[in-house]
């Protein structure tokens, strides 16, 4: 597995490259545009398939779009397969110092490239063997609380592997993607947002009714990767406020960490 820290491309390249995301562009904000990204890509990535996804240990994992290039699309199978049990212990995008526990306030984006051969023996078996991929590329973005936004490419086993010059160009175009994939999702998100939160909040009264209507929302705001700021910003409370609900839940769950609020979720 290789991984590095996301340089600053040469305006000459970027401007080279830029043109291939021209068809997506058209599409943000509509349902096209997991396809049109994916198509635009291929002649200088010719990817399979490919995932934007948010992951990490203390927050609720969540796939936000993903789409196939000349296979069928098993994106979602392979989504379902990694929840079933793979991502609990899912360390591969991890950068090195943050895996090791040396910084977890690491915010710097990465480019991560492994091979099927270097993935966990599950997580291998369940997501990579079984739907026929071979390698991966992804784009990493810290967003802070071990929340981590990835940006996937996925060659499968017909594929030639990718070779440098494909994997500098996911680099070059890094920071395009990762602007359109977040604009993409200020667009398209937002009701797909607030039923997630609907659920959560139903999930967590079932698992507690003595839970109060703002410790529930603290709690599902937690799960949704939101820091206390971001808690606090979406329900007009103070971040003192925020810690207050937060230890009250956490308290009536018999719990003392967002990580066993995660763990409390999944085992429901």
């Amino acid at each position: 597995m290789r991984q590095w820290d996301l340089g600053e491309t040469p305006a000459t390249t970027a401007s080279a490259l830029l043109g291939v995301l021209t068809n997506a562009m058209a599409h943000l904000g509509n349902s096209r545009f997991d396809q049109a990204l994916l198509d635009s890509v291929h002649p200088v990535l010719p990817a399979a398939s490919w995932s934007v996804y948010r992951t990490g240990p203390l927050c609720e994992p969540a796939i936000f779009m993903s789409a196939s290039h000349g296979v069928p699309d098993t994106t979602r199978d392979c989504w379902r397969a990694y929840l079933s049990g793979p991502y609990r212990s899912d360390r591969t995008l991890l950068n090195r110092a943050h895996a090791a526990g040396l910084n977890h306030n690491n915010t710097s984006s990465q480019i991560s490239h492994i091979t099927a051969q270097e993935v966990p023996p599950e997580h291998r078996a369940k997501v990579y063997e079984a739907h026929g991929v071979a390698e991966r590329v992804s784009i990493v973005q810290p967003q802070g609380e071990g929340a981590l936004f990835a940006i996937n490419f996925y060659r499968h086993q017909h594929q030639r592997p990718f070779d440098d010059v494909q994997i500098s160009a996911v680099e070059h175009l890094a920071p395009a993607l990762l602007a359109m994939a977040h604009k993409h999702l200020d667009f398209w998100m937002p009701d797909a947002k607030a039923a997630q939160f609907t659920r959560l909040l139903a999930k967590l009264e079932a698992i507690n009714p003595r839970l109060t209507p703002r410790e529930r929302q603290v709690c599902a705001g937690m799960l949704q990767g939101l820091t206390f700021d971001g808690i606090a910003c979406q329900l007009g409370l103070s971040v003192t406020s925020v810690k207050t609900y937060r230890n009250r839940a956490f308290a009536r769950l018999g719990i003392h960490f967002r990580n066993e609020l995660f763990a409390l979720m999944l085992a429901c």
